[in-house]
């Protein structure tokens, strides 16, 4: 079963499910969104989606009617195609400590969703994220799924590695392969057993070709579609593997064990 490890809802879906076919895909992992870059149909719109990125990015924009919008259309989109989609939900960041695990009781394994993320810590507030593991741990062990490209840091990367040796038993996935610190992400990753590395829009080929090669049960193909492409995220795992046992784990097999698919 080939699943990309990271998507977003795509408006109409119905354009995600042909980039899927595309590519060969069985299933992704879709997870809430604000922004729409789909959407836009010149610069100008284009910026205004991406206005909205960036304000999730950096903090702002954590809730409202805009995350009360994202998940409506993830609940759409996972009831109309459930063979399609596997559903992860995001936690706002900003609430209480004292309230996120009630949050993720209720809003994530309350709504049977297999996973957490994309969560998206503040620039230098990584740690934020360490509820979300001690949540995630109560419900069975749940990945978490934390942006990796920039405004994330290096040192973010060191502080999330060192938040997944205090919470072991619960997958953490840095998505983008940790953006233009793809090296200290790797290095991270080699040291700390459940920190795995989601391939998506990484800028450099040999990123992709020495994650797998040193994290060959930890790398796992994704997209991040609408802002990639899943064709070409496929294409790029299968120019730096060759057929067989490490390319299928990657496809599929690794995100496959860790969601019990």
């Amino acid at each position: 079963m080939i699943i990309d490890a990271h998507s977003h809802v795509h408006d109409p879906v119905e354009g995600h499910l042909r980039l899927l076919d595309d590519a060969g895909v069985d299933r992704t992992v879709l997870f809430p969104t604000r922004p729409h870059p789909e959407r836009a149909t010149d610069l100008d719109s284009l910026r205004r989606e991406m206005s909205v990125l960036e304000r999730a990015l950096d903090g702002r924009g954590t809730g409202g009617d805009g995350y009360a919008t994202a998940w409506r259309e993830l609940d759409d989109a996972l009831a109309a195609h459930p063979d399609r989609f596997i559903g992860f939900g995001s936690v706002p960041l900003n609430l209480p400590e004292d309230e996120i695990g009630a949050f993720v009781e209720r809003e994530v394994a309350g709504r049977g969703l297999l996973g957490i993320g994309e969560l998206t810590p503040p620039p230098g507030e990584a740690a934020r994220v360490e509820p979300v593991l001690a949540a995630a741990h109560d419900h069975g062990d749940l990945p978490v799924v934390v942006h990796g490209f920039a405004p994330t840091t290096a040192e973010d990367l060191h502080t999330l590695a060192r938040l997944a040796a205090r919470h072991p038993s619960v997958p953490l996935i840095v998505s983008q392969l940790g953006g233009l610190n793809w090296m200290t992400a790797i290095e991270l990753a080699r040291e700390t057993p459940n920190m795995y590395l989601e391939l998506s829009t990484a800028h450099i080929v040999f990123a992709v070709r020495l994650a797998v090669q040193e994290l060959p049960e930890r790398t796992l193909f994704g997209s991040d579609a609408p802002y990639g492409d899943p064709v070409l995220a496929r294409v790029t795992v299968e120019r730096v593997t060759a057929p067989g046992q490490v390319r299928d784990l990657v496809l599929g097999g690794n995100l496959g064990r860790l969601l019990d698919l």
